[in-house]
Order: C-alpha cells, then sequence, then structure tokens
C-alpha cells in the first residue's frame, strides 16, 4: 500500500482460485452489478479499480482476478505479490476446488506479503442442493488458518458486497490510521472496469 502527499491511498486486492469457481463473476458482480450466465475464462488476469473515499483521503483498490488454469499458475506471483489483501475462491459444489483454495492459502502463507488480509469465499451458494463443501467444514479451516470467512453467491449478489467490503476494510483502517485520520464512514464509492491486457 502506498500514500501519497494528497492522502491518496492505493490498495492491491488479489482473487484466486480453481478455474470456474466464479472469481469473475463475483468481480464483475461487485463492480459492475452484473451476471452473465456464459462467463468466459479469465487469460493470465483482468484487472477493475474501486475508489472509496473516506473524510479527506482517497482510497483506491486495484483489484486482480487472475485466471485459475494451472497453465497459468507461474504467473499468480505477479498478481498476489506486494497485495494487500486476497479473496480465495472456492466453488461449493466442487471438493476439488476447496482443495485447490487451500493450496492457495498456503501458498500465500509462504509466499505472499505476510500482513496481508485473506478471505476464503464459498462462491455459488445457490446451488445449495448440489453443495459438496459443507459451510461448517470451510469455517473451521477459515478460522483454523486466521481468515475472514463467507459464502456467496455471484448468480444472486448474495453477500457479495459484503465481502469485498470486509477484506476493503482492513488496508482502508489501517491506511488511515497511519496517516492519523479518523474513520467514521465512506462518503463515495466509485467502480469502474478497466479493458485486458493489463499486466500489474
Amino acid at each position: 500500500m502506498a500514500a501519497t502527499a494528497h492522502n491518496n491511498l492505493n490498495a492491491k486486492l488479489v482473487l484466486l482460485g480453481d478455474m470456474g469457481a466464479g472469481k469473475s463473476s463475483l468481480v464483475i458482480r461487485f463492480v459492475k452489478g452484473q451476471f452473465l450466465e456464459f462467463q468466459e475464462s479469465t487469460i493470465g488476469a483482468a484487472f477493475f479499480s474501486s475508489t472509496v473515499s473516506v473524510n479527506n483521503s482517497t482510497v483506491k483498490f486495484e483489484i486482480w482476478d487472475t485466471a485459475g488454469q494451472e497453465r497459468y499458475h507461474s504467473l499468480a506471483p505477479m498478481y498476489y505479490r506486494g497485495a494487500a489483501a486476497a479473496i480465495i475462491v472456492y466453488d461449493i459444489t466442487s471438493t476439488d476446488s476447496f482443495a485447490r483454495a487451500k493450496k492457495w492459502v498456503q501458498e500465500l502463507q509462504k509466499q505472499g506479503n505476510p500482513n496481508m488480509v485473506m478471505a476464503l469465499t464459498g462462491n455459488k451458494a445457490d446451488l445449495e442442493d448440489k453443495r459438496k463443501v459443507t459451510a461448517e467444514e470451510a469455517h473451521l479451516y477459515a478460522e483454523e488458518n486466521g481468515l475472514f470467512f463467507m459464502e456467496t453467491s455471484a448468480k444472486t449478489a448474495a453477500n457479495v458486497n459484503d465481502i469485498f467490503y470486509e477484506i476493503d476494510a482492513i488496508p482502508v483502517t489501517v491506511a488511515s490510521r497511519s496517516l492519523g485520520l479518523r474513520v467514521f464512514a465512506c462518503s463515495s464509492l466509485h467502480r469502474s472496469v478497466v479493458a485486458l491486457p493489463i499486466r500489474p
């Protein structure tokens, strides 16, 4: 996270998880308020931004949505390196997806920013009848590893804003305290999407 003389702050947020877990759908739901039934797989990474005004400060969240395909795994450190926060996404209907999420957590614990805030998100909560990963199992894993945990549905928008606001609140608060500011509430929120391809 960096600060300028004008109290402009930047916080990098990265999404990681298996292909098909719904990372892109979550970001698009949050940024644009939309859901696409057939979302194309991300190639490399997609970049989005969310800017929050807090009192006299402006905090720009740089959101990197990474590809879930194994062939892009070697690129992931470019995107999570220096990140203030990470959201690790899995599909509640897939035990393999949950296992992959655990591997991402382990990788971030070993190689990521030691001060990184991490959240575990069980997506596709609307598919309860196809559930393979219980909320209790995921919550226990999150507690054991010091992660925030929440189930979401990009399709219905359930908890989508909540998980981003929860993960965003930490770097905002930390940055604001470092500047001697008191955080009462966000006075405005602006979101934008930037076209691909973009490097971190």
